[in-house]
């Protein structure tokens, strides 16, 4: 290393020429921020042009235990004065696995050398780096060990960015991964890129690891890790690092909102029940005045752009697709003749509209009956006869088609209804929304023993019979969910859902018993084995349904609200004939 580029790391270390600033950390699902990552910059004048290259140039000159050590307490000292009072989140340190192994680092890094700075074991999340090669892995997973039975969290940084990042998850088992910015930048149009991220996503889930996509500079970026189910995220267009922690912009926090909604309509739901306002973009519209020179340059130097909607006073009057624009503009006089002539003299008047509550599956098959030279022409949408967005011919295939695969891998083969993942999913969006809901869990009883009598091709009509009457009734926009068996969960947004329970109940009563022969109908019982196997008197099938909302009670989880939902359910079914019991 040059003698000169040793003074200037020197001079930084010794000169403590750092500081600390801090980036968000950001829920994708709310856009709460859950911690801030700790970053160091270079305060004084030096030829070291970034803090990559300062922790390079440390680590060859035997520094790096010093550097560490600078960081590591002007990162807890500036968060001591900016991050309090008091400090409720995750701060984020990056520690070399070979400095956290060493036995320094251990004695020095106590509860009670964190005490000084107002700090917890439980609020210190360490990122190590794949790019860091662990000399001594076995001992390394034994440090490992100690800080997480400190309390302390563990995150495995730039996964993605090297070859050894799953032997590393892999051994280090981390509360969290974050994916590296290289494999996040361009996911939205890069296929390999997001399948990758869609099987560490598979991973978390079996895994309980939450990850945490870096480098995020686009809402293009940002909606498609959304939709993806990553959990969390950090990067400039959510917020630059600051030399104060702050959350996200305003318009931000709408984007994300805005794809959670659409996400949550779409996930789990039935394509004829999910509408095309869901899947549709504002793209760039055009004043039929405009001139057809300046169009045309506008679709040609934009490889992206596939076409423009002709607009006036929020009324569609026609569109431009850039093949016909091309084909009308060729030819020997083709442009000269129509270059200065307004756009609306070749806009085409004859388009596919809709609005923005046609269900999905009714939009494709319009689209998929037209004539051959308009197959592939986007879609506009509108919302009282305004216009809302487009939707392109590949955006409409690719959302059936993903909807359709997550339905076929989610969703109960009898009932059609989601199963108990998206039902989890959807107790902890209304959990963590606090948004008034009520649940309520239907159960068959005496099943069981109708099985054993009338056999299961009978039992899954009775089944299927309950999902059809739930379908029926529920209400529009909420959602029914299969958990299995001759169990089902209804989660309504409000608070009402005693009408639901006795339609359902008195439709059910009246049905069920075309499923019995006469004799059966006319004693009240069947006969049939317990399950030790003595023969006993059953009642006819009824319904049991538990109910919970979250008027008075608020449940903190979703393993304290099923936790009560079972009570109810037990209670429920102590009671003869069909009934539903509350909290």
């Amino acid at each position: 290393m040059e003698e000169k580029t040793t003074e200037q790391l020197d001079q930084i270390i010794n000169g403590h020429n750092l500081k600390t600033v801090f980036q968000p950390i950001v829920s994708l699902r709310d856009g709460t921020i859950i911690g801030h990552e700790a970053l160091s910059r270079i305060t004084c004048e030096t030829d070291i042009e970034n803090p990559e290259e300062l922790f390079r140039l440390a680590g060859e000159s035997s520094r790096l235990w010093d550097l560490e050590l600078l960081c590591r307490t002007t990162a807890l000292r500036t968060a001591y004065h900016q991050l309090q009072p008091p400090y409720d989140k995750k701060l984020f340190l990056n520690v070399n696995p070979n400095i956290m192994h060493d036995a320094k680092f251990k004695q020095g890094f106590t509860r009670e050398y964190l005490e000084q700075y107002g700090i917890t074991p439980e609020s210190i999340i360490f990122e190590i780096t794949e790019r860091n090669a662990v000399s001594d892995m076995s001992g390394f997973k034994g440090t490992i060990s100690h800080y997480k039975n400190q309390s302390y969290k563990i995150a495995v940084d730039d996964a993605g960015a090297g070859y050894s990042g799953l032997n590393l998850i892999s051994d280090v088992n981390p509360h969290l991964v974050k994916l590296d910015m290289q494999l996040i930048r361009n996911i939205d149009c890069d296929s390999m890129k997001f399948a990758l991220v869609r099987s560490m996503v598979e991973l978390s889930h079996i895994s309980n690891i939450s990850l945490i996509a870096e480098g995020v500079e686009s809402k293009e970026e940002l909606t498609t890790l959304i939709n993806l189910g990553v959990q969390y995220a950090q990067g400039y267009f959510l917020r630059r690092p600051s030399d104060s922690p702050q959350g996200i912009e305003p318009e931000v926090l709408e984007i994300l909102n805005e794809a959670n909604r659409r996400k949550n309509h779409v996930f789990g739901g039935k394509v004829s029940n999910i509408y095309i306002e869901n899947i549709c973009s504002a793209t760039e519209t055009i004043p039929p005045c405009s001139n057809v020179e300046t169009v045309f340059e506008k679709l040609r130097s934009d490889s992206s752009l596939f076409g423009m909607c002709v607009v006036e006073d929020g009324a569609v009057l026609g569109v431009v697709t850039k093949s016909r624009l091309v084909l009308q503009l060729s030819g020997r006089y083709g442009f000269s003749l129509n270059q200065k002539r307004p756009i609306s003299c070749l806009m085409d008047r004859d388009f596919m509209s809709v609005d923005y509550q046609t269900p999905i599956d009714a939009v494709s098959h319009l689209a998929m009956s037209r004539p051959p030279e308009k197959l592939y022409d986007f879609i506009v949408v509108t919302k009282e006869d305004k216009y809302l967005g487009t939707v392109t011919i590949k955006d409409l295939l690719q959302k059936t088609t993903e909807i359709e695969v997550v339905n076929a891998k989610y969703q109960n083969p009898l009932s059609g209804l989601p199963g108990n993942l998206i039902i989890e999913q959807k107790m902890k969006q209304f959990i963590c929304d606090e948004s008034p809901y009520c649940i309520l869990y239907f159960d068959i009883d005496n099943f069981k023993a109708y099985n054993d009598v009338y056999g299961f091709e009978n039992g899954d009509l009775i089944i299927k019979l309950l999902a059809d009457l739930i379908v029926t009734f529920l209400p529009k926009g909420q959602f029914a969910g299969h958990v299995g068996g001759d169990d089902f969960v209804v989660i309504l947004s409000n608070h009402e859902g005693a009408s639901l329970c006795g339609m359902i109940i008195n439709e059910f009563d009246k049905e069920i018993l075309q499923y019995y022969n006469p004799q059966d109908i006319q004693n009240g019982y069947i006969i049939a084995e317990d399950r030790h196997g003595a023969i006993e008197k059953f009642p006819l099938i009824s319904l049991s349904i538990a109910g919970i909302n979250n008027k008075i009670y608020q449940f903190g989880n979703v393993y304290e609200l099923t936790e009560e939902l079972a009570k109810i359910k037990k209670k429920s079914k102590q009671q003869s004939g069909s009934c539903c019991c509350w909290l």
